[in-house]
C-alpha cells in the first residue's frame, strides 16, 4: 500500500500534467481559430481575384495540314571501278 506522502506526490504531479495538458488545449483551440479565419480570408481573396479574372478566350482549331506527295528516292551514283595498282619494278 501507498504511503500518504507518495499519494500526496502523484496528485501533485497529476494536477501539474493536467495543467500543462490544459495549457497546450488552450494554445492549440486558439492557433486553430487563427488558422480557420486565415483560410476563409484566403478563399475570399481567391473568389474576388477569379470574379475580376476575364474568361480564357477560346482558341481557334488548327488547320488540318494537306499531305505531302512523297519524293522519289534519288538513285545513288556507282562509284568508279578502282584501278588495280601497277606492278612495282625491280
Amino acid at each position: 500500500m501507498a504511503s500518504v506522502k507518495q499519494i500526496q506526490f502523484r496528485l501533485r504531479l497529476a494536477k501539474k500534467t493536467l495543467t500543462r495538458a490544459t495549457k497546450e488545449v488552450t494554445a492549440t483551440k486558439a492557433r486553430v481559430k487563427k488558422l480557420e479565419s486565415q483560410l476563409t480570408k484566403a478563399k475570399a481573396a481567391e473568389k474576388k481575384a477569379q470574379a475580376k479574372k476575364k474568361p480564357a478566350a477560346k482558341k481557334k482549331p488548327v488547320a488540318k495540314k494537306k499531305p505531302v506527295a512523297k519524293k522519289k528516292p534519288v538513285a545513288k551514283k556507282k562509284t568508279a571501278a578502282r584501278k588495280k595498282p601497277a606492278p612495282k619494278a625491280e
